[in-house]
């Protein structure tokens, strides 16, 4: 039994000396293969050239650096384009830092075009004929504006009450104008007699009060309703003959230089006193019988006063006129006056019942 035993443990000690020498030699092996990644690492360690990585380095810093300057100057330009200098067609000329914040209209036109850009909301101070885009007497009775009165000769007390930093002007205010340049408030004159001129002064208030983008699409868009107007009308078979009446006591009329004229000329018609010697001529009955136009629209009122000529039945029964082509063919129209009248952006309106009164077969009746 003794002998047996020992014959066991002499096998299992042998078996541990076995699995012994094998583990070593594993283990071993772990040992060489560590040496080894050490070796390698050691290796690439000493491949890296530190200098480089260095100047890699100093250039990315250099090149931030440069990016730093870079976006600086482009502030100083921003801030530099924000300054604004603006001449009007008077020679007018005013300097803004900044967008004004409170505006002062003193022309219906004005007012419209402030409107029309997307500035509405910091204009102050209007006169009691604004009345579009909105009704403004329901606004100053809300005390969300001010009127400051007439809209021509305007006091200046009014308007130097709204405390404004900018005072849009017209013909019909140029002693005010005078005044509040005089007192060092920032004053332009806008009053074009031209269509084109309007859209410069479009563009002029969109400059002004930072809007350039909608005075831009605002004037592109009235471009191309223009020349859907007079593409058409420049291929008609005929250029009727057209009156404008402006007034009746005395007869007035729209002549040269007046954006009435280019208007009757765009749609595709011929004003019958294009070539009178002033831009507003006083005119007679008789010449009006004897230049016989085709078409005659009247404005539905002027200067406040609504139908002056009393009816359009009334006008075809003026002495002389039964003889007139456009009281014999029943030719004769009514018109907005504030479209008609104001050197605003509606004049495209204008422009666009005007060619139906006289091309009917070519823009549809009216």
């Amino acid at each position: 039994m003794n002998k047996n035993f020992t014959y066991i443990v002499a096998i299992l000690a042998g078996v541990s000396l076995i699995i012994g020498a094998y583990g070593f030699i594993a283990f071993q092996g772990q040992i060489n293969d560590l040496k080894g990644s050490i070796s390698d690492l050691e290796d690439n360690l000493n491949a890296i050239d530190v200098n480089s990585i260095e100047e890699q380095l100093n250039a990315i810093q250099e090149q931030i650096g440069e990016y730093q300057e870079t976006i600086e100057e482009q502030q100083q330009q921003i801030t530099e384009y924000q300054t604004v200098t603006l001449v009007d067609s008077m020679g007018n000329v005013v300097t803004f830092t900044s967008p004004p914040e409170r505006i002062v209209s003193l022309a219906p036109s004005n007012t419209e075009m402030l409107f029309a850009v997307g500035a509405g909301e910091k204009v102050v101070g209007i006169t009691d004929f604004c009345n579009y885009p909105y009704n403004f007497t329901a606004w100053i009775e809300a005390g969300n504006m001010t009127s400051i009165g007439n809209y021509y000769g305007p006091s200046v007390e009014p308007i130097v009450a709204l405390e404004p930093d900018l005072v849009l002007a017209s013909t019909g205010s140029l002693d005010a104008a005078e005044n509040l340049k005089s007192l060092g408030y920032n004053v332009l004159v806008l009053e074009s007699k031209t269509i084109d001129g309007v859209l410069q002064d479009i563009l002029l208030i969109g400059r002004a009060t930072g809007n350039d983008i909608q005075a831009g699409d605002l004037v592109s868009d009235i471009r191309s309703r223009i020349d859907h107007v007079t593409i058409q009308a420049a291929a008609a078979a005929t250029k009727p003959k057209v009156y404008h009446e402006v007034w009746n006591d005395p007869l007035m009329s729209a002549g040269p230089s007046t954006f009435i004229d280019e208007l009757i000329s765009w749609a595709g018609g011929e004003n019958i006193f294009h070539d009178a010697a002033t831009s507003w001529p006083v005119v007679s009955s008789e010449a009006i019988i004897q230049k016989n136009p085709d078409v005659m629209f009247f404005p539905d009122m002027y200067m406040g006063v609504g139908n002056f000529y009393e009816t359009i039945e009334t006008v075809a029964s003026r002495p002389g006129w039964d003889t007139i082509s456009a009281v014999q063919n029943g030719a004769l129209y009514e018109i907005n006056a504030d479209i008609i009248s104001r050197s605003g952006p509606r004049l495209i309106d204008a422009l666009e019942i005007i060619a139906k009164m006289v091309h009917p077969e070519i823009f549809g009746q009216l």
